[in-house]
């Protein structure tokens, strides 16, 4: 089956690893193994993308049996790099993304799940799997709101790259956003 709302997934995820650049910050991807019927390499649209990251910033793709991202290799990469803060999106919401942001949280981590960023095959998966990570512990919020608190200050030189990159995508954010969200209101 199909991913539930995929193209505004693919957007969000692409999205996040391009700015990921203008904020340095590393990007990790996994991806599920044995490949086949039920599970997909990374797409291109995220993968070309983060190709262009710079190798200091460009962890994976990393084959995984596990359903959850907490894998050796992503855990080597949190402890050497002192990660304490995490951004998740991808697929599928109710269970890899479920999986790893429960891991974090148990771990100690700070956790950011974008409601924007993530689906799963079967749309009714996603506001329990949201809640879900919410109960635990992790804050669930959109792209566009985890980007500008990162910025957090119009007077900061990086503002300027910032702020173009956000213009350029702004009707990528919404579509992602009501195809995902819809008028789901508080009951995300």
């Amino acid at each position: 089956g199909a991913i539930s709302n995929y193209d505004a997934v693919i957007s969000t995820a692409a999205r996040m690893v391009r700015v990921a650049e203008v904020f340095k910050v590393p990007v990790v991807i996994t991806e599920q193994v044995p490949r086949g019927e039920f599970f997909q390499a990374t797409v291109p649209e995220v993968l070309d993308r983060f190709a262009t990251l710079p190798e200091s910033q460009r962890f994976g793709p990393y084959p995984k049996t596990k359903f959850g991202m907490i894998i050796p290799e992503v855990e080597t990469i949190l402890s050497q790099k002192d990660i304490q803060s995490v951004v998740l999106f991808g697929v599928e919401s109710h269970i890899c993304v479920v999986q790893t942001a429960i891991a974090l949280l148990a771990g100690g981590k700070d956790v950011h799940v974008l409601a924007d960023g993530v689906s799963s095959m079967n749309a009714e998966e996603v506001p329990i799997a949201l809640a879900r990570m919410r109960q635990a512990g992790a804050s669930v919020t959109t792209s566009e709101s985890l980007l500008y608190e990162l910025m957090g200050d119009a007077g900061d030189p990086k503002f300027k790259t910032f702020a173009a990159l956000m213009k350029e995508e702004k009707s990528n954010i919404s579509g992602s956003l009501k195809s995902l969200l819809g008028n789901v209101g508080t009951s995300v």
